[in-house]
């Protein structure tokens, strides 16, 4: 058996650990475990090099989870530990992370935002192949950026799902874009329309990929994207590219599908906030 202690955890962590009467494992990987309850909620596992997310558990040692489990490793839980295989993850002095961005900041700067957006050599940036020949992601990018709640869910019904892979490409431009519009709309508008069309997707997809949708709606997000917007509010050009450079390099095409989903609502609202400009 391994002791292993707890570096962070995120409020959601703590309510699955406390509310999950038979977890099963999801997905093994490397540098990740992702566990799943009766609710079809997920938690993730991860080792400090992933970092905080919105579900995740950030253990404190560079362990390789594919050496110690299996598919049929037993679970089980009591206050402040976790018994996964022959791992026991102690969480009783495990700091809070918070998943919500600065998005009061963000919004009051997004003129600014918007400015520092136009300027980076990704603006340009197209979807993967996967997404190029596919309409609905164009369309549901200024849908988004004109806050048009029935033809945002239009476009995400036939986006939602789309593509391969635990987080299909689809799901990833839908969270992108997401992300965009609690930035340039004010809460009380953004909040029903990014629940509304995260829930319409998340009932699309699989379920790691709907744990990271369902997210995005409540305004969460991990820490790559908490690392571009702080460096967005400090407007450190620097670290603006390096965060886009390292949210690029997320699984096979995720993040370059996020990025295509977050640039493209931005560069909508562009056309949106020109035309207000000059009175058209």
């Amino acid at each position: 058996m391994q002791f292993i202690n707890t570096l962070s955890i995120t409020a959601d962590a703590r309510n699955w650990l406390a509310n999950s009467h038979h977890p099963r494992i999801l997905h093994i990987f490397d540098q990740v475990c992702n566990l799943i309850n009766e609710r079809s909620e997920v938690l993730s596992i991860v080792t400090p090099q992933i970092g905080n997310g919105p579900f995740n558990l950030v253990v404190e040692d560079d362990i390789l989870f594919s050496e110690h489990l299996n598919l049929e490793s037993p679970i089980s839980s009591s206050p402040n530990l976790l018994n996964l295989g022959d791992l026991t993850i102690n969480t009783s002095n495990a700091e809070f992370w918070s998943p919500r961005p600065d998005w009061e900041t963000l919004h009051a700067r997004r003129d600014d935002v918007l400015a520092l957006l136009a300027k980076l050599p990704v603006t340009n940036y197209e979807s993967p192949v996967s997404l190029r020949s596919v309409q609905f992601s164009n369309s549901l990018a200024p849908a988004l950026a004109n806050a048009e709640l029935p033809a945002s869910l239009t476009a995400t019904q036939k986006l939602a799902g789309l593509g391969i892979g635990l987080t299909p490409s689809g799901d990833d431009f839908i969270m992108g874009a997401i992300l965009a519009a609690w930035i340039i709309h004010p809460a009380d508008v953004v909040g029903t329309l990014a629940a509304e069309v995260t829930e319409v997707a998340a009932a699309l997809t699989a379920s790691l990929s709907a744990a990271w949708l369902k997210s995005a709606g409540r305004g969460e997000a991990g820490i790559l994207w908490h690392n571009f917007f702080d460096a967005l509010i400090s407007v450190d050009a620097i670290a603006i590219q390096l965060s886009v450079k390292k949210i690029l390099s997320i699984g096979h095409t995720s993040g370059a599908d996020a990025l295509a989903g977050f640039f493209g609502v931005f560069t909508a609202w562009a056309g949106v906030f020109r035309k207000n400009l000059v009175g058209v």
